[in-house]
């Protein structure tokens, strides 16, 4: 039986805040003092348990980071079997875990196939050694081919690749011809990712020292539309802005954030979402070993959201996605009848072609994914 597009089970994140160094556009929460990992993961253990409390069954399990390919194969064994056996685990769950095409070896994928992880995540970025030096990779355009070809020879079911476009000097032929050498290598699952500088990382500083310029709105526009469509044709599902699957291979831990499904995040810096209040952790790996090792949950802060912010993201997040908002299960959670009180925008939406409604859903074109922050304005 197939597995329903909106899953309800909540899913389980855990971060993994250490990398070897730090990639020059990243703003994720990592360090690279390595020394620290042991007591991370006693730490990371003793949250665990003050969280397990609740009772909850989790289908999805992600570990990202940083760089989770970091940890032994062992220590990643050990970690996702103590995950089991504090938390209840689906037997058919996505177990997901991110890695750094210059860490993988057989013995790491050996290693991980054996703890059940049946979905990898390779952050190959580029295939072209100059891009890959810009954005500050420790892997070549070798690692990253290698990486791909020997995750498939170890059996992992599902193999994910990370790309990154819009890279100052970067022509959208070039792109082109890097996608279509990725989609040779026959993942399963594609996200591509438009560069996006938070002003303070060293990238977005290199950029303005050096007057390095991202792509223009028009050319932005021209790399999305064109990567859809090119990726569509080729036997994927754009089911998402940034991600792209075949069928039946969607990340179903990261659909979860889309449907506002609840989740838990362990580790620094991990959010989590109860389904009205996130909680997120302390952004330090001192402080959070620190304030395990006093027995308190290591939480930088909480918000709980009204129904107005919860319907404002059902819009945002719905736009986001192939599959669009459920008017009906809108109306009855919102009381809000789209289809009338917003007759005439969407009108003038669905005349522009970027938004149509369809089996009771208000979905996206592509045009309407393009712009989708605008849409849900409406």
């Amino acid at each position: 039986m197939d597995r329903p597009e909106e899953d309800d089970l909540p899913g389980l994140y855990i971060h993994v805040p250490f990398c070897i160094q730090k990639c020059g556009y990243c703003s994720f929460y990592s360090v690279t003092d390595r020394s620290l990992i042991p007591d991370f993961l006693d730490a990371l253990r003793r949250e665990m348990r003050l969280c397990r409390d609740d009772g909850s069954l989790f289908d999805t399990l992600y570990i990202g980071g940083g760089t989770p390919s970091l940890l032994t194969g062992a220590e990643l064994g050990f970690l996702i079997a103590d995950i089991r056996t504090v938390f209840a685990i689906t037997p058919d769950a996505e177990i997901t875990i991110e890695a750094n095409p210059a860490d993988i070896t057989v013995k790491l994928l050996t290693a991980l196939r054996d703890s059940g992880v049946n979905r990898l995540n390779i952050g190959v970025q580029s295939l072209d050694d100059r891009v890959l030096s810009f954005l500050g990779r420790r892997h070549d355009r070798e690692l990253a081919l290698s990486s791909v070809k020997s995750a498939r020879n170890a059996g992992i079911e599902n193999i994910g690749l990370d790309l990154i476009y819009g890279v100052p000097g970067q022509t959208l032929a070039f792109w082109m011809a890097t996608l279509r050498e990725v989609v040779a290598l026959g993942p399963d699952h594609l996200s591509c990712y438009q560069l996006s500088l938070e002003t303070q990382t060293p990238l977005a500083k290199r950029c303005r020292r050096e007057g390095l310029l991202l792509p223009d709105e028009t050319l932005q526009a021209d790399f999305f539309l064109k990567t859809s469509a090119f990726l569509e044709e080729s036997g994927y599902v754009h089911y998402e802005i940034s991600n792209f699957a075949r069928p039946g291979k969607e990340s179903r831990h990261n659909r979860k954030y889309w449907n506002h499904t609840p989740y838990l995040g362990l580790g620094p810096s991990a959010h989590s979402f109860s389904g009205r209040e996130r909680v997120w952790n302390r952004r330090s790996v001192d402080t959070y070993i620190g304030e395990l090792a006093a027995g308190r949950r290591p939480v930088e802060a909480s918000e709980s959201l009204t129904q107005e912010q919860l319907r404002l993201e059902a819009l945002f997040l719905g736009f986001r996605t192939r599959r669009g908002i459920d008017l009906e299960q809108y109306s009855v959670r919102f009381s809000q009848d789209l289809l009338k009180e917003k007759a005439v925008i969407l009108k003038k939406l669905t005349e522009e072609g970027l938004a149509k409604i369809q089996d009771g859903f208000l979905r996206p074109t592509r045009a309407g994914m393009a712009v989708a922050d605008s849409l849900a304005l409406i």
